[in-house]
């Protein structure tokens, strides 16, 4: 069987500089499913995680016009709202390539919950900002108000709410989702999971609790991959190949290399956090937990990546580079 976990980044579901709406949205996504139903005609059984930024940054904005009239959701639930409405897209476009192609296949949306430590440090260091930007005096009455943590973005000229973004360490349904994805030889299943980084949850006693945060999707699918004992980890973003001395004139293509060249170069700072350093780390943590490869690839050129060699490709240090 050729597997893989496959984390579609946000560009396949919403370009840079689009209108939020409705058709932006689902053609991107007819685009993007187009390429995933190529590799999966090609033998591929995959599971498939994606971005939610702007769309769960939508869901909270309705939040906070409709607070008024309507009781506003926690963080948890916009983030399995993101899951649902991203994972419908989805399943639509995918099925529709299936009954196209003459595929028996079906495409299978989970809302997944991820395990993060009540005691991890980001609760008490919120770093990543979500939702809308705010005025001064605003950001001091939501401050006053909610207890929201606020950061000027000096970029942008406005202040946003930032929360806690800690480390995932486990998958609550990484079991059906593993069945699923190995299902055997005719297995029809294609997996949508983990969708925006999961649903952030903390075990207190023997119950799960949702919790105001947001895990980055990249080490969450790692960690999916982990969980569910994946060799093949994907990466699918914007650019072709990672490349060293990015944004310099020594910009060069970085193709071929080994975990332990890659922590080396990540701890020596090469790649920066607000880009390719959450996918690296998310490399890393993959390959330490017993996976064999990470590809990293543009969305567009999955199957020339895992067919013909494009892209980053990054191996355990006693495979081959």
């Amino acid at each position: 069987m050729k597997t893989a976990v496959i984390a579609i980044g946000g560009n396949a579901i919403l370009r840079s500089g689009e209108k939020p709406t409705q058709e932006n949205q689902m053609r991107n996504v007819a685009v993007t499913c187009r390429g995933l139903a190529d590799l999966i005609e090609k033998g591929y059984d995959i599971v498939i995680t994606h971005g939610n930024g702007p769309q769960v940054g939508d869901i909270l904005l309705r939040n906070e016009l409709a607070k008024g009239e309507i009781p506003p959701m926690g963080m948890d639930v916009c983030d399995a709202e993101s899951q649902g409405q991203i994972g419908y897209m989805m399943q639509q476009a995918l099925s529709s390539e299936f009954l196209e192609r003459g595929m028996d296949k079906v495409a299978v949306s989970l809302i997944t919950q991820v395990v993060v430590s009540e005691n991890d440090p980001a609760f008490q260091n919120p770093t990543k900002p979500i939702g809308k930007y705010y005025t001064v005096a605003e950001a001091r009455h939501l401050q006053k108000e909610k207890g929201w943590t606020m950061v000027l973005d000096k970029k942008r000229g406005g202040h946003r709410r930032v929360v806690p973004s800690p480390n995932p360490i486990g998958i609550v349904e990484s079991k059906p989702v593993r069945r699923l994805v190995f299902g055997g030889e005719h297995q029809a299943e294609v997996v949508i999971a983990c969708g925006g980084g999961g649903i952030p949850v903390v075990r207190r006693g023997n119950r799960y609790v949702g919790v105001e945060a947001v895990v980055d999707k990249d080490l969450a699918a790692a960690m999916l991959a982990t969980s569910i004992k994946e060799r093949l980890f994907v990466i699918a973003t914007d650019v072709e190949n990672v490349f060293l001395d990015f944004g310099t004139i020594n910009q060069r293509p970085f193709m071929r290399s080994t975990l332990s060249e890659v922590k080396m170069l990540h701890d020596s700072g090469q790649f920066p956090p607000g880009s390719m350093g959450p996918k690296i780390l998310a490399a890393i943590r993959f390959l330490q937990g017993g996976g064999e490869e990470v590809v990293i690839c543009a969305t567009e050129k999955l199957v020339q990546a895992l067919e013909q060699g494009a892209g980053t490709h990054i191996y355990r240090d006693d495979k081959k580079a």
